[in-house]
């Protein structure tokens, strides 16, 4: 028994905990941020106000992780992010193809609980910052409210990434809120204050059908009156759910710190009412057998404070495609603004205005500008409100954090502040590079790796010349065409197979991006009309005169012709997509992607611009076409898997080989014997799937691409082998060697596709 006699006052229960790095903030950029350090040697506290990894991607909230890919509906190509984020999301796409929301939050704690390096608070919010000088942080007090402990954080390094900015607030970090004039930046884009000049909040709910009817009595703060109250509630149907109703928003005329519980109400109002509306007014008898499953406890942020860095990434930025020479991570979702009075709102629901490929995100903008030892983690980063219609999502911020988590890593290996790893910026995106995180028109070849100056020889290697027909046809409907990897010089004789109802003519035309990382493919090198006979597997031959000036990506395009369609191949090979012509980007007429109107400017110039964008779909659909090429394309050598890039860019970067070459062995050999002990492998886990993390299902759950089951070995000895592999990055380590040759042999990919990859790397 515990008698505790009458005091004055006790104190709480407290524990000081010292680490290398703090890291405030559990959502994905916290957790990507602290594993990014942890693996790196460094001992770091991560502290998380929920009871959940995750924050808005969380089981709390449920919304998708995405970024560049943008669901796929945006003309940049194998854009998914890299290196840590891949892991985490390519582990949930293994485990949770369904999408279950619970499920990855048990892959995000799993992949904290499983490094030794961190020590995780769950359920702990930071209350109080210490400071040892004006300029520098020396601790973080948080209160446990499961535990009652108070516990002091002390570590040399900071980052704030609680989605407000806690530690940044009260430490005296400067930061804005709203949005900035066009004046000063010069962003067309900036909205007005009739658009309001922050985003606000949503709150989602999921449905479930339970086979019997159910009735449904609403709670008495639900919304009366729905549909005259809520402008856009013709949108709703019965089968969307979930963040597919992210255009139930809320707040963005108050103060979204501070009124967050004041918005939250109203979001449960919005949501309760809309729910009565649907079973209670007639209007949607298919709703007779649904019920409310689950709503959300609370709402998930867009926007609050953004903090000042040694730069501000603004419209221009993004939208020219800036080449920062710090740049450490990249974006691609659309520059993404909602209008400030969200569901109750006239104006349409969103904006989606496109870059033409990735955008590089700097350094500089991911530490604070006035406090010494404070990393700027998710929303908190350096970027302007414009912009930050961007960068705001979370596989961008995610993708930001585990730089965050290596520049760390820097400061303590030199003893130098946030700031000074700019003079080893270099150092950054190396180690970055190394770990699979790409970085736009950013390329490294490591003098340690011995496969730079190994002979690379492969038992085959593909030579695309011919796609078979899978003797289905897709009718031209609107423009489809094959993307393709082109070498300099002239554009090889590419033949399609069309069945033709009627002699008729059709349009065809070689398309180029302007520049040669991009899959934007709006220059047009070449144009012709041509005759097209009625009948069967018509020859449509594209034979043009234009000069490819640089190793990039061309566009065959077949303009709509109803009478015509195209032979499909079940055919799937790394770097190679057969698309179709999705929409025009054009604000002057008022339209983007989802036909929005032009309401954030008074003028048709938003500094965002025109051009077409062509789509592939998602497997199972999204087949590529059948053809023939003439001289056929030698794109996949085994040379690719030196060349420092891990992903199709202006080249497929990819070593495949043959068709018939079910089982490749990729030979690399020295003059001398050399000592090996570690070989890094970079496989094809199609970067052009957005491997969304909740509500949208997958086709499959691993990739067709990726290499299941390899095999490293020096003469007869296997020295590594795996079976089930579905990770793009794969660090195979083994007891040290000494020989003059190592084979890779590629056993088995999980689809019936080439086998390959992108990259190979090997140590002492």
């Amino acid at each position: 028994m515990h008698i505790a006699l009458p005091e004055t006052a006790r104190p709480l229960r407290t524990e000081t905990l010292s680490c290398d790095f703090a890291v405030i903030g559990g959502g994905l950029a916290g957790v990507c941020a602290a594993i990014s350090a942890a693996r790196r040697g460094l001992r770091v506290v991560l502290v998380q106000d929920r009871p959940v990894l995750g924050g808005n991607a969380s089981s709390e909230v449920r919304l998708w992780t995405l970024g560049a890919t943008a669901h796929m509906g945006a003309p940049q190509r194998w854009a998914r992010e890299g290196g840590l984020i891949d892991e985490i999301l390519l582990e949930n796409f293994h485990r949770n193809r369904e999408g279950n929301a619970l499920f990855f939050d048990a892959v995000l704690l799993d992949k904290v609980v499983s490094e030794p390096n961190i020590t995780l608070l769950l359920n702990t919010a930071a209350l109080e910052v210490e400071k040892s000088d004006a300029d520098t942080i020396s601790a973080v007090n948080a209160f446990c409210s499961q535990n009652s402990t108070r516990y002091e954080i002390r570590a040399p390094l900071f980052c704030d990434a609680s989605g407000d900015g806690i530690v940044g607030f009260l430490a005296g970090a400067a930061f804005r809120m709203g949005a900035e004039s066009r004046e000063e930046f010069g962003e067309k884009f900036a909205p007005n204050r009739e658009y309001g000049e922050l985003l606000g909040h949503s709150i989602y709910f999921y449905t479930k059908d339970t086979g019997r009817e159910v009735r449904y009595l609403p709670p008495s703060f639900a919304l009366q009156n729905v549909p005259e109250k809520i402008p856009r509630f013709r949108r709703f149907n019965t089968r969307d759910h979930g963040c597919q109703l992210w255009w139930i928003e809320y707040g963005g005329r108050l103060d979204t710190v501070h009124d967050t519980e004041k918005i939250k109400w109203e979001l449960w109002r919005v949501c309760y009412g809309v729910w009565d509306y649907i079973k209670n007014s007639g209007e949607f008898p298919d709703a007779k057998n649904l019920t409310l499953e689950w709503i959300g406890h609370i709402p998930g942020k867009r926007e609050s404070r953004r903090f000042e860095g040694d730069v501000w990434v603004k419209q221009q930025d993004v939208i020219e495609q800036k080449q920062w020479h710090d740049a450490v991570a990249f974006g691609g979702w659309a520059l993404d603004l909602h209008p400030a009075d969200g569901v109750y709102s006239e104006k349409s629901g969103c904006t989606h205005w496109r870059m033409r490929g990735l955008y590089g995100i700097p350094y500089r903008a991911l530490y604070s500008k006035n406090l010494k030892n404070l990393f700027l983690g998710g929303r908190t980063m350096s970027v302007t409100h414009a912009a930050y219609g961007s960068t705001r999502v979370m596989a961008t911020l995610a993708h930001c954090a585990q730089a965050i988590g290596a520049a760390a890593f820097l400061c303590q290996e030199h003893g130098i502040s946030p700031r000074e790893v700019g003079e080893y910026i270099e150092d950054l995106q190396r180690d970055l590079w190394r770990n699979g995180q790409h970085i736009p028109e950013i390329s490294f070849r490591d003098a340690d790796d011995l496969a730079q100056t190994a002979t690379i020889s492969a038992s085959s290697e593909l030579v695309l010349s011919r796609l078979e027909s899978n003797e289905k046809t897709t009718p031209l409907c609107d423009a489809r065409g094959m993307i393709l990897p082109l070498e300099k010089g002239r554009a090889p004789r590419v033949t399609l197979l069309a069945d033709a109802e009627k002699d008729t003519e059709i349009e065809l035309s070689l398309r180029v991006s302007g520049k040669a990382h991009n899959h934007d493919f709006n220059e047009i090198l070449d144009r012709k009309i041509v005759p097209i006979k009625a009948g069967k597997k018509v020859p449509v031959v594209f034979d043009f005169e234009a000069p490819i000036e640089s190793a990039r990506y061309g566009l065959f395009v077949v303009w709509s012709n109803p009478d015509v369609a195209l032979h499909q191949t079940d055919t799937r090979l790394s770097g190679v997509l057969g698309v179709r012509f999705a929409y025009r980007q054009d604000p002057f007429r008022g339209g983007d992607a989802r036909g929005k109107s032009v309401e954030t400017s008074d003028e048709s110039d938003i500094g965002v611009e025109v051009f077409d964008v062509y789509l592939p779909q998602r497997r199972p659909e999204g087949h590529n076409f059948a053809l023939e090429i003439e001289p056929p394309l030698r794109a996949f050598a085994p040379e690719n898997l030196r060349n420092g890039v891990q992903r199709p860019t202006n080249a497929s970067n990819a070593f495949l080989a043959d068709f018939a070459d079910k089982s490749p062995q990729i030979r690399f050999s020295w003059p001398q014997k050399q000592r090996i002990s570690r070989v890094e492998l970079f496989f094809d886990t199609d970067f052009d799937h957005p491997v969304e993390s909740v509500l949208m299902g997958h086709p499959e759950s691993k990739m067709p691409f990726c290499a299941k089951h390899f095999r490293l070995k020096h003469g007869e000895t296997v020295l590594f082998e795996r079976d089930g592999n579905f990770q793009s990055h794969v660090s195979a380590q083994f007891p040290s060697v000494e020989t003059d040759e190592l084979v890779l042999e590629i056993v088995e990919s999980w689809g019936d596709v080439p086998r390959g990859l992108f990259e190979v790397r090997i140590y002492a």
